[in-house]
């Protein structure tokens, strides 16, 4: 019989049940089996292990010194096997490494302050986040789930939406104190507009025209940046104008370290949030659904 054809894990089954329970017969009652068919696999066995794994008696059988070693064996076997299957079962008990990709003004506003809770509810739970603005294959990254901004393209991907954003240009108090405060898209050719250093689903900055009709700038400035954060931290030191949603930028608004300008051109997009993972959903592993499930619980943006 080839090595693929032959069903171990059968075998040790049921080799460990006749010997836990002494005899052929009682054994077939357990399996389900007749005693002939548990008689021949047993013995299929020990002709293709080239020894003798059982005495047989009238009244009885008992595993010989080989025998026992091997029950030993598949006994283990058995026990890993069943403990590999609840784990991966979906209704198992969340543990194991959670690896997230999530870009990093989200991280640090929103994910960070909520993870010492999580860790708490979900003590099994190893979270592993790589903190960034750069979009990942999650296959080939061997990511749970990523968290987005901006929309989404076609893809065999899942996905939830955390919640959204309006944009806004931006710049501090002290940058227009020394450039002047633009009145127009028209006014923004005399300014620093700071951009991102990779590729993005939307490169340019949208305006009203004041005709009905929509125009679009590209940012052209002295410093390309990585990720919003960073983007965020210079325009607060006064390097020039950002484009960066008000969900980002909201306490520092409130506070008057930055100020939306150029309002009445605003189309008023929004930038939306989305918890992406590979699905579908029924096949989550435990610990990527709690996590979907605590973003969702946890999360407000709007």
């Amino acid at each position: 019989m080839a090595r693929q054809e032959i069903n171990r894990a059968a075998e040790m089954a049921v080799f460990v049940d006749v010997v836990d329970a002494g005899g052929f017969s009682a054994a077939a009652q357990r399996l389900k089996m007749t005693p002939s068919a548990v008689s021949k696999l047993i013995a299929r066995l020990e002709a293709r292990l080239g020894t003798r794994l059982l005495h047989r008696s009238t009244r009885q059988v008992r595993a010989t010194p080989e025998g026992a070693a091997f029950y030993s064996q598949c006994v283990r076997i058995l026990e890993d096997m069943d403990s590999a299957e609840r784990e991966a079962a979906t209704t198992g008990v969340p543990r194991g490494r959670l690896r997230i990709n999530c870009f990093v003004p989200f991280f640090m506003l929103y994910l960070l302050p909520i993870l010492p809770e999580f860790l708490q509810r979900y003590p099994d739970i190893t979270v592993d986040i790589a903190s960034t603005d750069m979009v990942v294959d999650l296959l080939e990254d061997r990511t749970d789930i990523a968290i987005r901004a901006g929309s989404l393209k076609d893809s065999n991907l899942v996905a939830r939406k955390l919640g959204e954003g309006r944009m806004a240009v931006l710049a501090s108090p002290d940058y227009l104190a020394r450039h002047g405060t633009p009145q127009t898209p028209d006014d923004l050719a005399r300014h620093n507009l700071l951009g991102f250093n990779f590729r993005r689903q939307v490169p340019l900055w949208p305006f009203l025209d004041g005709k009905g009709g929509m125009l679009q700038l590209r940012p052209e400035g002295n410093a390309l940046l990585g990720d919003g954060e960073s983007m965020r931290h210079m325009a607060l030191a006064g390097v020039g104008l950002v484009r960066l949603s008000r969900m980002h930028t909201k306490h520092d608004i409130a506070a008057g370290r930055l100020v939306p300008v150029l309002e009445d051109y605003n189309p008023a997009d929004l930038e939306a949030v989305h918890a992406v993972f590979l699905g579908p959903g029924k096949q989550l592993p435990p610990r990527v659904r709690v996590m979907l499930d605590y973003l969702i619980e946890k999360i407000r943006l709007d």
